[in-house]
C-alpha cells in the first residue's frame, strides 16, 4: 500500500529528468568532422549526378528503340516532349540553405498572383444544385 504513495513522485522525477536530457543540445562538430561531412556530401552529389546522367541515357535509348518499332508496325507517336532543366547557379555561387530567405534586393520583384474566383456552392440541400439522379420523386 505505501507503495504507491512513493511510484507518483518517482515517476514524477524520472520524467522530469528525461525531458531535460531530451532537450539538451549537442556541441558543434569539430573542424574535421565537418570536412568529412563536407566531403561526404560532395562524393554523394557526384555519384547522384553520375546516376542522373546514367539514368537519362537509359531513357533515351529505351524511347529511341520504343519510337523506331512504334514507326516500323505503324504505331502513331507523339513527338517527344523536351524537359528543360532548371538553371544552374554560378561555380562560385552557394546555394541558399534550407528555412534561410536571401535579401530582399537578390530577389528579382514579383507580381502578387491574382487570386481566383471563389467556386459557386452548389448544395441539394440548399437548393442549389439538381437533385441527384438516385432520389425518390416525391409522389
Amino acid at each position: 500500500m505505501r507503495l504507491r504513495h512513493y511510484l507518483k513522485p518517482i515517476a514524477t522525477l524520472a520524467l522530469l529528468t528525461a525531458s531535460g536530457l531530451a532537450g539538451a543540445t549537442l556541441p558543434p562538430p569539430s573542424p574535421a568532422a565537418a570536412q568529412a561531412a563536407a566531403a561526404k556530401k560532395a562524393a554523394a552529389d557526384a555519384q547522384a549526378a553520375k546516376d542522373k546522367q546514367a539514368l537519362l541515357a537509359t531513357m533515351d535509348t529505351i524511347t529511341s528503340r520504343w519510337r523506331s518499332r512504334a514507326s516500323a508496325q505503324g504505331w502513331h507517336t507523339n513527338p517527344a516532349v523536351a524537359v528543360a532543366t532548371p538553371p544552374q547557379p554560378p561555380a562560385g555561387a552557394t546555394a541558399p540553405k534550407p528555412g534561410v530567405t536571401p535579401p530582399a534586393a537578390a530577389q528579382p520583384p514579383s507580381k502578387p498572383a491574382a487570386a481566383p474566383p471563389p467556386m459557386p456552392i452548389k448544395s441539394e440541400k440548399l437548393g442549389t444544385a439538381p437533385p441527384s439522379e438516385d432520389v425518390k420523386k416525391k409522389p
